[in-house]
């Protein structure tokens, strides 16, 4: 009976020392959908990019702790399917006459694949592994995809060091072309994020999507002729028709061609460029239309 006073006495004195007014006042925040054109409100993801910058550092931490190799694996991962491929397929796709070598015509392909996955994998899946905070705390929550996509980015970074080393063993250099690089990672980007984005929202409401994603991926991959076969090999052929409607088939040939001194035709990506603004509208529109529910179903 004592302890039962003690107790409503300290609760008495806490609930006295708050005044009414601050509680009644407190800050509400509604999400719904906002009419207009605007999907992605910049402004307000400016407001939180000191966020962005630790969900994207959080994500790298955490994708490397307790490993022993750490972002090495970020270079292990294209590497041990560059030797994969150059074992299974270096005979049979090989072209001598063009001059690249089968090893570094693969890892070229890898790169910015492997990128593109590994994105557009963890975007996918960023909602759901955030349900704390997009349950207890109001912020954009495009910036959840956003820092999964940017802590791709710092994996591409790494295995591009991997590649510089690559070329300077076959001895190839970049030509001009290679200023049209960052061009295409870009376009790699917008359809990472696009894509990515349309399927976090997915994935909210659908948890099949979990396991649709990694098998999609497979099939994409072996879709994209670009990454294991040289161009001659497809041109002119059925196969070469339909990978000309995979907006990633032109940009990691686009992305070989300025890494290896090749050429090219800035028409050519315009679909690719196409395919990247379609998925990013369409993504960013279905995230806006269905994230006030997040906190309710996720």
């Amino acid at each position: 009976m004592i302890e039962e006073d003690r107790v409503m006495s300290v609760r008495s004195q806490i609930s006295s020392s708050v005044p009414a007014a601050s509680t009644a006042e407190l800050p509400v925040r509604t999400l719904e959908a906002q009419p207009g054109w605007r999907l992605i409100d910049f402004g307000e993801v400016w407001k939180y990019r000191e966020l962005l910058y630790f969900m994207t550092w959080r994500d790298i931490k955490v994708r490397y702790k307790q490993t022993v190799l750490g972002a090495a694996w970020a270079i292990l991962q294209p590497l041990a399917t560059m030797l994969a491929f150059s074992l299974f397929f270096g005979r049979l796709a090989a072209n001598p006459a063009s001059g690249v070598p089968y090893p570094l015509f693969v890892l070229t392909g890898l790169l910015p694949w492997t990128f593109f996955a590994n994105a557009m994998s963890s975007a996918s899946q960023s909602v759901v592994g955030n349900q704390g905070l997009v349950t207890k705390v109001y912020f954009p929550r495009l910036i959840i995809p956003m820092g999964a996509v940017a802590a791709g980015l710092v994996d591409f970074a790494i295995a591009l060091g991997l590649l510089m080393l690559t070329m300077a063993y076959y001895r190839f250099a970049p030509g001009a072309a290679i200023v049209w690089a960052p061009v295409l990672i870009l376009c790699l980007i917008t359809i990472a994020f696009g894509a990515g984005t349309l399927l976090a929202a997915l994935t909210v409401e659908y948890r099949d999507f979990r396991h649709i994603i990694p098998f999609m991926l497979q099939i994409w991959m072996f879709a994209t002729p670009a990454i294991y076969l040289q161009e001659d090999s497809t041109t002119g052929s059925r196969l070469g028709m339909l990978t000309a409607l995979n907006p990633l088939n032109r940009l990691i040939s686009g992305f070989r061609a300025a890494m290896l001194g090749g050429h090219i035709d800035p028409l050519s990506q315009v679909p690719s460029l196409l395919w990247g603004l379609a998925a990013l509208i369409a993504g960013s529109f279905y995230f806006r239309r269905v994230e006030r529910r997040f906190a309710d179903i996720i």
